[in-house]
Parts: C-alpha cells; structure tokens; sequence
C-alpha cells in the first residue's frame, strides 16, 4: 500500500514558493520542499488530488491557489520509516495571500527562489530540483 502525496509548484514573479521543512519532520526534515501534504481517506469522492494540494498549501503557508492545476509528473519514493509514498505535483498558479509559515511543525521557513536558486541552493534535494524542472518546462512563454 502507498500513502498518496501530493505537492504544489507555485510561481510568482519568476520564482518559486518553497519551504524549509521541519526539523520536526520525520522524513526529509530541514530540506528545501514544495508546499503540499498527504492525502486523506474519504471514500468516494471527486477531485481529491486537486482538493488536497489547494487545501494543504492553505494551510501551510496561507496562500490560495487558482483552481486550474497542470499535471507536472508522479514519483514514488520510500520514507526514512520505510512507508511507500506515491508523489504527484501539479503546476500551481499564485492567486492570493502572503506566505508565511503557518504551521511550525511542518514549516520552518517560506522562500521564494528563482529556478537557478533552487537548482544550487545546498538543501535542495535531487527530487525538487526534477520537480521544478519539470514544472518549469510546462509554463507557457509568453
């Protein structure tokens, strides 16, 4: 069985929306990460990817999200406990709010960096800078 997970590649201005995780956090604490969180159990339901991304980034870092979300890509991954985790980003569009972060234990700090921070900054684990690349690639040129 896997845990569902899911992550929002927000941009603002050219940069992207990320948090320092937790110390606290038991798996990739005080690494650079993308806002999202786990999928909850509902039964039978509609949209619950898209639902969950717009409301853990709500709750993260009090930032909505416009309702369109692109599809970026899906990973799996184990968790230092030895839980599987099924990852799915979506490409987010910025609507509203400042980022803070909201919720201590799972946010240390929010940044907002530009493709080349991320892609060099030191906490930046190899899957957010693939996530960001991809989700890049899938922003049109204007």
């Amino acid at each position: 069985m896997f845990i569902v997970n899911v992550e929002g590649a927000i941009r603002k201005n050219d940069k992207w929306l990320i948090v320092e995780r937790s110390k606290k956090e038991e798996h990739a604490g005080g690494l650079l990460s993308l806002v999202g969180g786990k999928v909850d159990l509902e039964g039978n339901s509609s949209n619950i990817l898209e639902r969950t991304v717009k409301r853990e980034i709500l709750e993260e870092v009090g930032v909505k999200v416009k309702d369109r979300l692109i599809y970026v890509h899906s990973t799996s991954f184990v968790t230092d406990t030895n839980q599987n985790v099924v990852d799915i980003v979506f490409l987010c569009e910025y609507e509203s709010g400042d980022a803070l972060p909201l919720c201590s234990d799972e946010v240390e700090e929010v940044l907002w960096l530009t493709t080349k921070e991320i892609l060099h900054h030191p906490k930046a684990p190899v899957y957010l800078k693939e996530s960001i690349k991809c989700a890049e690639a899938l922003i049109p040129v204007h």
